[in-house]
């Protein structure tokens, strides 16, 4: 199966590739810079393409980025700490994105004759980003099925949509992931910080997933309070 990864740089997308790499045939790796605070991660994206001997494209999504306001990710607004189930987080959404990122993707994959596009969304990602849920990845490809039909037949892979992050870490564990050639913070610092709700998510992976983890955290125990915080909740 002849496969574009979309690859932030993060871990679950970077596991993705290494596993693709190892079970079909990987023929690129696909990136967007949408004005992202953390763009630094396309940096680990091309780290990633470099390693497994693919070809990369980032595609300037900018302009686009520039009218999706109101995220954390893209204005001037507080990344807030703590773990994703909180509804505080919901200003780390950026309306559309996947549908946006994917909707190139299948375009470039068709012109390519590629035969999916994959993405590494997952189960822990339902709560607060509607465009990682299945009920949407199932929607998008049968409107791609028609959008592309009689031109292309692009499948949509998404191996961890029902899977948690920890899931994901051991799956890259058993594809030799380098998981410290990664980034997921989303505050774009020198070292993780380790309190945003995708650091604490992280963290928390490694845990469940009994990995040790290699990533440097500005606060590397604030994930134990902010995941017995979601409990409580």
């Amino acid at each position: 199966m002849k496969t574009i990864v979309i690859c932030s740089g993060g871990l679950d997308s970077v596991s993705l590739a290494h596993m693709v790499a190892r079970d079909h045939q990987l023929t690129g790796l696909i990136s967007f810079d949408y004005g992202q605070r953390h763009r630094k991660e396309l940096d680990y994206a091309a780290l990633c393409a470099q390693r497994l001997s693919v070809p990369h494209d980032i595609i300037d999504l900018r302009p686009v980025g520039a009218v999706l306001t109101g995220s954390a990710l893209t204005d001037d607004v507080d990344v807030p700490d703590g773990h994703y189930a909180e509804d505080s987080m919901r200003v780390t959404v950026v309306p559309n994105r996947n549908a946006i990122m994917l909707t190139v993707a299948f375009g470039a994959a068709a012109a390519r004759g590629a035969d999916a596009v994959a993405t590494a969304v997952h189960g822990g990602d339902h709560f607060i980003y509607p465009d990682c849920r299945p009920e949407f990845t199932q929607a998008f490809e049968t409107m791609q099925k028609h959008a592309l039909d009689g031109y292309a037949d692009v499948s949509l892979f998404t191996p961890f949509v029902h899977r948690s992050k920890a899931d994901i870490v051991t799956e890259g564990a058993r594809c030799d992931t380098p998981f410290a050639q990664t980034w997921s913070c989303y505050k774009g610092g020198e070292h993780h910080c380790g309190r945003c709700g995708t650091c604490v998510e992280r963290r928390e992976a490694f845990h469940l997933a009994n990995v040790e983890d290699p990533t440097t955290y500005e606060d590397p125990e604030f994930w134990v309070a902010a995941t017995a915080q979601k409990e409580i909740a």
